[in-house]
């Protein structure tokens, strides 16, 4: 009866007008690459000081939900997440858009969302005490096997070419090292500047890493950024109802998993996104359809994401111990307001508190009907941007999202850079996901690494302390099963075809595709062979914690980038003939890689001009003059009096827009110069 007193608190129009705006804004702040749920909740945690408890605690939840659920559209729409735990939606939303079903992904990430929110709530608000247990049981072993365990994502991602995705993974881990050391604190590839002492930022690199490759490919096509025939228009709601009701035990799992994995502090909705994408492919009767735009991968890492929400509000009022970075916010808030955190603060002040959890969960109803409207017109409109303005507002979006987590350029001009290595990489076939997990998991994997070593070693028992716990063996053996799931399964699929195929018919099939040396991937890795000898060799001067994982992971490159290639010295060289030909067995040619033309190159140091100019003539001048060399490298026709206007106009508009809210809402410190 009391539980439906507090509802009916939740449900004063005051509170009901804060969730809904502040799904809202969250939504809107998650879908612009760069602006986090934490600084959306950090800036605006001042405003709820004069609030009562409950409804400032209610606008901010909002946001935070808002933010997670918000992260989906870029990745959806442009294949950059907005929020790190967006990226495995990336994955098949961005594939699903292309082939013109982007409305459809939008509305299933939607009702995921809702659900795996839900789902976090409820259990937030029934099993709140004994879940935070579960968290304490969670040590230095766990943490790193489950760090691992979102690395297996790596089989998922590279089917076909596994090395490779192999040592992109290690590349990530490495930079994920760069800077001072998550366990003694040495200071590791700075290559003596003080620049890099701070790290890699996970979000500006996640930004170049995805997003600026998309930049410099739209402006080579004259084609529109995502295909769309008429009768795909729109957000496709009875269909998307269909296909998730269809995948419930999906929906169901990804959701438990992201409010278990979302109680444990520092893990956070990337790693829940991973690993329920990981569950949901080696589930799956069909595997081999992730990455090429399958519904279930969206629907897993949605559902997931957004269950870490609530997950994470467990530890943080039952422990006082922030599961996230908005969390930790949030807590502090609570302090503010004199909220005593603890296991009695669900009797000493359950009115505070369960209103709060049921506006949470008010909030994640809001989030359907305005999630879609948002997403109908986003999904629109994004459709309807001319290609020259398109491609200089999304670059835009990199730029001002790198730039404004720290205020700082020097994570712009990493964004950049690692942008151009992840699009050269990736037309050699080194996918820039996998550097991602690697970058994503390395801190907390080398961290659970570190300590249990030394825990382990200080028992004399270092292998027990790795393998001898209930619940790492539990997660041991769920990434064994994710790995090599997909491997039998394929292996027992083809013996039951070959029992059941004639041998003529076998012998008669269509030939199959040859594959070929590639040199340019031969050179490549014996570039990260030697990256991995050089990173050995800048451990000497480190301390046993802080060099154990860097050279495990630097000896684990070396070695598979010399597999590369012997991989590849072991194949038949490409006879010299036309592209689209068949060599004398009649197996198909391998296509000659794409030209990489002028207009690319021409986006390409466009961006690079717009960055380095925005500390000497300011952001506004630095916004107009990139968006005005963008628009020359992707404009394909020659373009009218009037529409030169009217791309004037938007720049204009876009960029002081732009400013105004970073500089006099956000409060974020502006780069300054000649002009402004």
């Amino acid at each position: 009866m009391q539980l439906f007193e507090y509802f009916l608190d939740a449900l004063t129009p005051l509170n009901l007008l804060l969730a809904l705006v502040g799904v809202v804004l969250g939504t809107m702040i998650g879908a612009l690459p760069g602006l986090s749920a934490t600084m959306a909740v950090a800036v605006l945690v001042p405003f709820t000081f004069t609030m009562d408890p409950a409804s400032g605690l209610i606008a901010l939840g909002a946001i935070y939900t808002g933010a997670i659920y918000g992260g989906s559209y870029a990745a959806i729409l442009v294949n950059t997440p907005g929020t790190p735990s967006a990226i495995a939606t990336t994955f098949d939303g961005y594939p699903m858009a292309k082939k013109g079903d982007g409305g459809l992904a939008v509305t299933l990430a939607t009702l995921a969302s809702v659900f795996g929110g839900l789902v976090g709530g409820l259990f937030l608000l029934f099993l709140s005490p004994p879940l935070a247990r579960v968290a304490l049981a969670f040590g230095p072993p766990e943490y790193f096997w489950l760090a691992i365990f979102g690395l297996t994502l790596i089989s998922a991602l590279s089917v076909g070419n596994t090395i490779k995705g192999l040592i992109g993974a290690c590349l990530g881990l490495l930079m994920s090292m760069i800077g001072v050391a998550v366990v003694g604190g040495d200071i590791r590839y700075t290559m003596g500047t003080n620049v890099l002492l701070g790290g890699i930022d996970i979000t500006s690199a996640l930004i170049g890493l995805y997003c600026v490759p998309v930049v410099i490919d739209l402006v080579a096509t004259r084609a529109q950024h995502l295909t769309v025939e008429d009768d795909l228009k729109g957000i496709r709601l009875s269909e998307a109802l269909s296909i998730s009701w269809a995948r419930k035990f999906n929906v169901v799992r990804s959701s438990v998993i992201g409010t278990v994995i979302g109680i444990l502090p520092g893990a956070g909705g990337s790693i829940a996104g991973l690993v329920s994408y990981s569950e949901a492919r080696r589930a799956s009767k069909h595997p081999e359809r992730f990455g090429q735009g399958e519904p279930d991968g969206v629907i897993a890492t949605e559902s997931a994401n957004n269950a870490t929400v609530g997950g994470g509000f467990i530890p943080t009022l039952v422990l006082g111990i922030p599961g996230t970075p908005p969390d930790a916010i949030i807590l502090g808030a609570l302090l503010v307001q004199g909220i005593k955190i603890g296991p009695t603060l669900f009797t000493a002040q359950g009115n505070i508190v369960y209103t709060f959890i049921f506006g949470l969960l008010i909030a994640t109803v809001l989030m359907l009907p305005a999630g879609l409207l948002i997403g109908k017109y986003a999904y629109r409109s994004i459709i309807a941007i001319p290609k020259p303005l398109l491609v200089p507002t999304v670059a835009f979006l990199t730029i001002i999202g790198s730039f404004a987590i720290h205020s700082n350029l020097h994570d712009t001009q990493t964004m950049f850079v690692l942008g151009i290595l992840a699009w050269i990489l990736n037309r050699f076939g080194f996918t820039p996901s996998p550097i991602v997990l690697g970058l994503v998991l390395g801190q907390i994997a080398e961290q659970g690494f570190v300590q249990s070593y030394l825990i382990g070693n200080a028992q004399q028992a270092v292998l027990g302390m790795f393998f001898g716990r209930p619940i790492s063996i539990a997660i041991i053996a769920g990434a064994a099963l994710t790995l090599l799931y997909p491997l039998l399964s394929s292996y027992l699929a083809k013996r039951r075809t070959l029992k059941t195929v004639p041998v003529d018919a076998v012998e008669d099939a269509a030939p199959v595709q040859a594959v070929w040396r590639d040199v340019p991937s031969m050179v490549f890795a014996g570039l990260f062979a030697a990256i991995g000898v050089a990173a050995v060799i800048g451990t000497g001067d480190m301390t046993p914690m802080g060099s154990v994982f860097p050279t495990t992971i630097a000896v684990a490159l070396s070695v598979l980038s010399v597999m590369l290639i012997v991989q590849h010295m072991r194949r038949p060289v490409a006879p010299a003939v036309a592209e689209g030909g068949v060599d004398a067995d009649g197996a198909a040619l391998k296509p000659a890689r794409e030209p990489v033309g002028w207009r690319r190159i021409a986006a390409t140091i466009a961006i690079g001009i717009w960055i380095a100019a925005m500390p000497l003539l300011g952001f506004t001048a630095a916004g107009l003059l990139g968006f005005a060399l963008l628009i020359a490298a992707a404009s394909w026709e020659t373009p009218t009096g009037r529409t030169l206007a009217t791309y004037a106009a938007v720049s204009v508009a876009i960029v002081l827009g732009f400013y105004l809210l970073m500089a006099n809402v956000l409060l974020i410190r502006m780069p300054q110069g000649l002009f402004f």
